[in-house]
């Protein structure tokens, strides 16, 4: 299959010294080094909802932080188990392939901090599964990711009106490891990824994206990744 190559999509990660703890808000000291991407390239199958949805990014040594800032409305949070399919509510995801010549990993963690994790190595849909070839995390590994959100865990019926609500994570590269050479999952190399936000049974759907993902309306699309390098 031929690559997409997308201009001008790259995020540089930028290095701190003070990991970034639940208090340290979007605009703390902590996290106003980061630079700031915007979530912005929406799906024409997603409704008149347009949420806008920022995302930063920093590292140290052990760990990849990344937070979300959501302006929202309608916002649904149902999924409160593991590896449960919280892209069906009010969502916002992060997709990372440390070596480009090997799987990436989806984060998905729906407003109320609940993940699906998988690696994902053949994202070709079946009829029998949702990727050709895939293996979901483990949890004892999953549960090393640590998570604060700002909503309750969880939120039915949705809420309608105007919600500004934050996510972040703490990823330790540590779990990279059992998937990807121990070369690839550091930060002195170059990754590829995508970030998206979405919501697809909350009353008013949409589906956006950092780099953008073309006419078809899916996210596992890891040719269109953008490049994510890290500061030193």
């Amino acid at each position: 299959m031929k690559e997409v190559r997308v201009a001008g999509m790259e995020y540089v990660v930028k290095r701190t010294a003070i990991a970034p703890a639940p208090r340290d808000d979007w605009a703390s000291q902590c996290w106003a080094a980061a630079n700031t991407l915007e979530v912005n390239q929406f799906h024409p199958r997603s409704s008149d909802h347009r949420p806008r949805t920022q995302a930063k990014l920093l590292h140290d040594r052990a760990h990849l932080y990344v937070l979300f800032r959501v302006q929202d409305r309608y916002v649904r949070c149902a999924h409160t188990t593991y590896q449960s399919l919280v892209s069906r509510d009010s969502c916002v995801e992060f997709f990372l392939q440390p070596d480009r010549q090997r799987g990436y990993f989806n984060f998905e963690i729906n407003c109320g901090g609940t993940m699906l994790l998988y690696y994902i190595e053949d994202a070709t849909r079946t009829e029998t599964a949702p990727f050709r070839k895939y293996a979901p995390v483990p949890h004892e590994l999953a549960r090393t990711v640590r998570i604060w959100h700002s909503l309750p865990t969880r939120i039915d019926p949705e809420i309608a009106d105007h919600v500004d609500w934050t996510l972040g994570c703490a990823v330790p590269f540590s779990l990279f490891e059992p998937y990807v050479s121990a070369m690839a999952a550091t930060t002195t190399h170059k990754w590829r990824g995508n970030f998206f936000k979405c919501g697809d049974e909350t009353s008013h759907p949409h589906w956006a994206s950092w780099s953008p993902i073309g006419e078809i309306l899916r996210f596992h699309q890891p040719d269109r990744f953008g490049a994510i390098s890290f500061e030193s």
